[in-house]
Parts: C-alpha cells; sequence; structure tokens
C-alpha cells in the first residue's frame, strides 16, 4: 500500500504545534445518530496556538475515540485528504476513500461509533447507492484500529477493511453493471440452495457465479460488488455481491448437494467452533454436504492444514503394499522412536508389547509408523497419495475452486513426520472424504460439486488401484478402528470404517482433531481447529452425518 508511516516501537514525549483557532472558538462535531459532541482543535483565546503533549506508552481510551472520530467526520463531511492524513498510510487511504464515492457510488454516508474495545473502534455506515437513477439504501458494520504513530500521534490503523469488512487490500468496491449474471443454485432435488438457509454455502454460492455465469442463461443487473484483486485472487476469493439496485435475471446451476444432509451439515457445525466438514457418495465422488463453522472461507474444500494420524490410511497401503505391515502380524509399537535427528513418542508415551499392526492402527501408533521410515524411500508416500488416491496433484475439478492436498517428497525427520499427517503434508476435510471414499469403493473418483456433463471439464484421475489384498487389510483395519479403536465411540452402532487424527501446530495448546470415514455409500470426513483429540471432536461431527444419511 502507500507509504506508511512507520509505528514507534521507542517512545518518547514529544510535543507538537496543532493548528490555530480563529478567537476563541472550539470546533464541535456530531457524528452520526447517537454520537457525542468532541472538541477536534483547541484555541487558547488569543488566536494563539495551543501546545499539546502527546503521551508516551500505549494509547489512552481517550487517544483512541479521539482519533477515531477525527478520522470518521472527515469522512463523513467529504474532506478525503484530511481523513486520509488521520491514518498511517494517507496514500492508499485518500485512493480507497476516494473511490468509495466514485466507483462505489456511495451517497450520505454517516457513522456511528460503537463502544471500543481497547484500539479497536466498531462503527456503523449508512448510506445511499446511487446508479443511473437507480436508489438504495446500504447499511454494514466495520471496524478499526487506531495505533501511535512515531512522533507520537494516535492514527488509524490504514487496512482496506475499514471501508467495508469483507475488503482485503487490493480489493476494490464498485457499483455498476454486474460483470458475471446471476445464478440460482439447485440441490440434487432441484430445490433452491440460498445462503440464508445453508450459511455455510455463501462462498459455494458466489464461486458458482463467478465459474458458471456467463454460460447458465442469466443476464447482468446493478449491483454494489467487492471486485477482487491480485492477492485475494491467489487466495481463490471470488468477487462477492453486497447490494443488488436492480436484480438480473438468475441463470441455474445444478450441483450434486442433498438438501437434507446439507442442513444436518449445518446444523452440526453451528454447535461447534471452527469446524468443518464434507459429505461424499464413494460410488460416484459426488458432494453430498459441505460446512465451516466460519463462512469467510472454505476451509473444507481449500483449507490447507496437517491431517494427523487420519494420514496414516495412506502411510499404512503404503506399508502393506512393501510388505512392511499386515494386519494380522506382529509389528513394533515402542514408546520411542528416533529418526533423522528427531526423538518421535506416542501420546502419553504409551507402547503396544507384542501387538499386531492392526492393534497398532486401532490406538494409531505413532512409532509404528516412524519406525518404518528407514526401510522407505524418500518419495514413496508422496507416490502412494498421487497413484492410489489422487491427490497433490493439483488437477482436481469439482466445479468450484479448491486444494486438492499436498504430499510433498520430503527426508530425514520431515519424511518420518510425513508418515503420521505431520511435516510437509497438508490436506482437508474433501481430501480426507475423498481418502475414506476410496477405501470403500476400491477405486480414487475425483469429488465433483457440479456435474461434469455442464462444462465438459475433465475429472482427474488415479493411475492404479490397490491390489484386493491390500484393500482388504485396509478395510479390515479402518473396520477395527470403528468398532474397538479410538474412533469407536463416535461410531458406536454404526459399523463402516474409520481413523481418528490429531495434528499438532505450532503455537496452539490443543490439537487440531481430525476424523475420517465411511458407512455404505457415504463417506465423510473433519476437522475441528484447536479442538483436542479427534475421536472425541471431530468424530462425533462426522459420525451424525453418516447416521443422518441413513
Amino acid at each position: 500500500m502507500g507509504n506508511r508511516r512507520r509505528v514507534a516501537e521507542r517512545r518518547s514525549t514529544r510535543y507538537v504545534r496543532q493548528p490555530a483557532v480563529l478567537g476563541a472558538a472550539v470546533a464541535v462535531v456530531v457524528l452520526g445518530a447517537g454520537a457525542g459532541g468532541y472538541a477536534l482543535w483547541g484555541g487558547s483565546g488569543d488566536g494563539q496556538p495551543v501546545v499539546r503533549a502527546f503521551r508516551p506508552g500505549p494509547l489512552s481510551q481517550e487517544e483512541v475515540t479521539t482519533a477515531a472520530r477525527r478520522f470518521l467526520t472527515a469522512w463523513q463531511d467529504g474532506r478525503v485528504s484530511e481523513a486520509a492524513g488521520a491514518t498511517d498510510d494517507p496514500k492508499a487511504a485518500g485512493a480507497m476513500l476516494t473511490a468509495f464515492t466514485r466507483d462505489a457510488r456511495v451517497e450520505g454516508a454517516a457513522f456511528t461509533v460503537g463502544r471500543p474495545a481497547g484500539d479497536r473502534v466498531p462503527f456503523e455506515v449508512e448510506g445511499t447507492v446511487s446508479y443511473e437513477g437507480v436508489r438504495k439504501p446500504v447499511g454494514y458494520g466495520s471496524a478499526l484500529t487506531v495505533v501511535r504513530a512515531g512522533d507520537g500521534r494516535p492514527l488509524v490503523d490504514w487496512q482496506a477493511s475499514v471501508v467495508h469488512p469483507d475488503l482485503r487490500d487490493g480489493d476494490r468496491l464498485v457499483t455498476g453493471e454486474a460483470g458475471t449474471p446471476p445464478v440460482t443454485a439447485l440441490g440434487r432435488d432441484g430445490g433452491e440452495l440460498t445462503a440464508k438457509k445453508y450459511p455455510s454455502l455463501g462462498t459455494v454460492l458466489d464461486a458458482l457465479r463467478e465459474k458458471y455465469g456467463k454460460t447458465a442463461g442469466g443476464t447482468a443487473g446493478v449491483e454494489l460488488r467487492v471486485e477482487r484483486g491480485r492477492a485475494s485472487k491467489a487466495a481463490e476469493l471470488a468477487d462477492k455481491t453486497l447490494l443488488e439496485l436492480s436484480e438480473g435475471t438468475p441463470g441455474t446451476v445444478k450441483t450434486t448437494l442433498s438438501p437434507r444432509l446439507q442442513a444436518a451439515a449445518e446444523k452440526e457445525v453451528a454447535g461447534r467452533k471452527r469446524a468443518s466438514v464434507v459429505v461424499l457418495r464413494p460410488s460416484t465422488g459426488e458432494i453430498l454436504a459441505v460446512a465451516n463453522s466460519s463462512h469467510g472461507f472454505n476451509v473444507a474444500f481449500q483449507g490447507s492444514l496437517a491431517p494427523g494420524s487420519t494420514m496414516k490410511v495412506i502411510t499404512s497401503s503404503l506399508l502393506i503394499e512393501k510388505g512392511l505391515a499386515a494386519a494380522d502380524r506382529k509389528h513394533p509399537c515402542p514408546k520411542y522412536f528416533s529418526y533423522g535427528g528427531w526423538k518421535f513418542q506416542n501420546d502419553d508415551k504409551f507402547e503396544i508389547k507384542d501387538g499386531t499392526f492392526t492393534a497398532s492402527f486401532a490406538r494409531s501408533c505413532n512409532t509404528a509408523f516412524i519406525s518404518q521410515a528407514p526401510k522407505l524411500e524418500n518419495d514413496d508416500l508422496t507416490k502412494q497419495a498421487q497413484q492410489v488416491f489422487g491427490l497433490g496433484r493439483n488437477d482436481w475439478a469439482i466445479g468450484v475452486p479448491s486444494f486438492d492436498g499436498s504430499v510433498p517428497v520430503q527426508s530425514a525427520a520431515p519424511m518420518a513426520a510425513s508418515l503420521i499427517g505431520q511435516g510437509g503434508v497438508r490436506m482437508n476435510p474433501l481430501n480426507m472424504a475423498s481418502v475414506s471414499a476410496t477405501v470403500q469403493s476400491g477405486t480414487f473418483r475425483q469429488p465433483y460439486l457440479v456435474s461434469p456433463d455442464v462444462d465438459d471439464r475433465r475429472l482427474a484421475a488415479a493411475s492404479r488401484t490397490l491390489s484386493a489384498d491390500t484393500l482388504r487389510q485396509l478395510r479390515a483395519l479402518m473396520s477395527h478402528t470403528a468398532s474397538y479403536g479410538t474412533a469407536a465411540k463416535a461410531m458406536a452402532g454404526i459399523g463402516g470404517g474409520a481413523k481418528t487424527g490429531s495434528a499438532e501446530v505450532d503455537g496452539q495448546k490443543k490439537p487440531n482433531g481430525w476424523f475420517t470415514a465411511y458407512k455404505g455409500d457415504l463417506a465423510a470426513a473433519g476437522v475441528v481447529q484447536q479442538g483436542g483429540h479427534g475421536g472425541e471432536t471431530a468424530g462425533p461431527l462426522v459420525a451424525a452425518l453418516l447416521r443422518a444419511g441413513g
């Protein structure tokens, strides 16, 4: 962004001359409905400027409130240069505030200041959007943060989100003819899917419009929207409609989503923090439900998180194929195992003496897998994930943006860590639901939200399948875990197969809890970030949807 004023690391008391005020007048501005009055500048009574000391150290509440109101008052009155000058990045702020009226066509904006929380000040925006004779009121909440500049002055920390919370730096707020006609998304039963009824689908519906809007048969209307900049597009964020001034004629896009399962998924994530889940049909790859507790980013499709011990499904298939493990064969599970300079251990430092590989898998013994690292090539796990499970090749085409997983080639300790879903391995619930679906059906079928027949796109395919014997053993491992292992409590009365996971993340007190499972022609996976052990957090979430699916 522009030339941002550096925030001081060391603060000292400075004395700055304020602009002169004529006579003894004190300018008082009332900011929006319900906001209090305050003095912008003071006078000494003889026309001389007041000398005022800036305080060192943390900002006081008075400084935060005054700085926020100075900025908002200037913005409200159309004094863009003055408002921009009340921020730590006048160039970027000036451009964005100018565009607020010029490009977004917002008129008569008024701001109501809320109660500050530390250095953060919330405020409400009300105005009117006007375009070629069409007018419509607009209102939303935003917030700003006040910082102390290098010269001691309290200034607004400039971010594009100050103008609107959906804006990221580099995005634009624009009113005009919609670049892409609207679409009506339909579920597999033909009923309309809306963000109001299914809150998790907001980002999905935006992405469907961006991809299919121009070909779905609709016509564009007039709207206030966020146009994404380069950084947002790199993060695969779609343009977002904020207000429709005049409706276009929507086209229709049919999805594979099941309204019944989608409603169940919404209910389950709503009662949890930072939870995400996906349900698939293994026989076809159709996505039946996708839901996230947080609605700003689709973690379920686009997240990139270490999957923890759910990765052991893929690793087990590799070890069985190479003859390094067998379901009913004795397998080591010591308390510790060192490799590549790292010392690995099991949860609570348990060990299984004289146990089978099935026992190690069901109890999620880390060292049972780490101990095989010396016998593997650095790229073995990468090839297994790509060739059998279709992961990590960046070639999925599900109908909206998605992350297809990553299993990079690593060496030494990071390679060993990748065997238990740590190291550089990254997945999301869509990827891990697909892993269970591949085990259930025996064949990787790329998940999809919109049928490839709609736009003749080519779905990804795996280059090979597991042998019948390997597949039989892998299913037995997951079935035993669902009945007697770490997944047994969540999967009680369901049957099928499952695997739990807990992924350690630097800086988190609790690990991310993972769970992937299948039952009949359903497969699902979920994650609860910072939730704890997967069997206790993501397990009930996934199990509830398998039950709901019948």
